[in-house]
């Protein structure tokens, strides 16, 4: 360790193009992870009916057993198991031109997408932060905020699962000297929490009618245990207006209408990863230039 810290300092190129590497290889996991752990929370919860009420219940169609790491990644349209070789991130899909290498099915753009960003988004925390106890934590953070957001994506859900262990992850964090005061990230995550519970509710009470879900309350509080409170205006912010901008474009393509349901969830991450990395010097640029402090 000592020798290799001093090294991947003089070397910044190494530790980025590392992480890269290693950031591809964990997309791969987390694609199985957003798949799958939506199932398995709709086979437990659907366990739980049927045990408390006594009724039965129709269960998911899954192999046994069914968790993160088993069965091995296969097919969607034939099932069969991925050898390793045809597993690669991102490279497997392009050599197999995006089609199963046994029933020549396609392979949704998901997976690469997956793969890269994870790769994209871990480059860029090693290159502004360094090899540090900073970036360790914020790429962890990092990690499963991917998984989150696509989750949210697909089914509306915001895992208290990944969320909870991430929020308390922030205040521990703190705790020792992290990004912000102990203080203030007590303080932001109690903030994050109540700001959107009170439009919640201001919102139900007008209109009878819920317009998100506890979730994204819990999902800003995770950034406040993290931040501390002075970005979520920011992140609410840049949320609402990414959001509004993708909902208009998909009402003026017409695929959403005004009843339905978007999901908040991926707008406030990428706010909230925005946040993380110039928050403090967006934040700066409008008190200068705005109000002139």
């Amino acid at each position: 360790m000592d020798y290799w810290i001093p090294l991947l300092q003089q070397q910044p190129w190494l530790f980025v193009a590392g992480t890269a590497l290693l950031g591809l290889i964990i997309g791969s996991f987390l694609n199985v992870v957003i798949h799958r752990l939506p199932l398995i929370m709709d086979r437990d919860w659907r366990q739980e009916c049927q045990e408390y009420c006594q009724q039965p219940v129709t269960m998911p169609d899954l192999p046994s057993p069914f968790n993160l790491a088993v069965p091995r990644s296969r097919c969607g349209h034939c099932q069969t198991p991925i050898p390793a070789r045809h597993n690669i991130p991102v490279l497997s899909f392009l050599l197999l031109k995006g089609r199963c290498h046994h029933c020549r099915g396609p392979i949704g753009w998901r997976y690469p997408m997956v793969e890269l960003l994870t790769g994209i988004l871990s480059a860029t925390l090693a290159w502004h932060f360094g090899p540090s106890l900073t970036f360790l934590a914020l790429w962890l953070l990092t990690l499963g905020l991917i998984a989150l957001a696509f989750i949210d994506a697909d089914t509306m859900l915001l895992p208290d699962q990944i969320t909870l262990p991430l929020l308390w992850a922030g205040l521990l964090f703190n705790l020792y000297g992290g990004l912000v005061p102990l203080e203030a990230a007590v303080i932001g995550a109690a903030f994050g929490y109540l700001s959107l519970w009170s439009v919640f509710q201001g919102f139900k009470l007008l209109t009878g009618k819920e317009g998100m879900g506890y979730g994204d309350f819990k999902l800003l509080a995770l950034f406040g245990a993290w931040l501390g409170w002075q970005p979520l205006l920011l992140i609410i912010l840049l949320s609402s207006v990414l959001g509004a901008i993708f909902g208009l474009g998909q009402m003026a393509l017409g695929k959403l209408n005004r009843d339905h349901p978007m999901p908040f969830g991926p707008w406030i991450i990428i706010a909230g990863w925005v946040a993380i990395l110039w928050g403090n010097d967006i934040i700066r640029w409008y008190l200068n230039r705005m109000l002139g402090l």
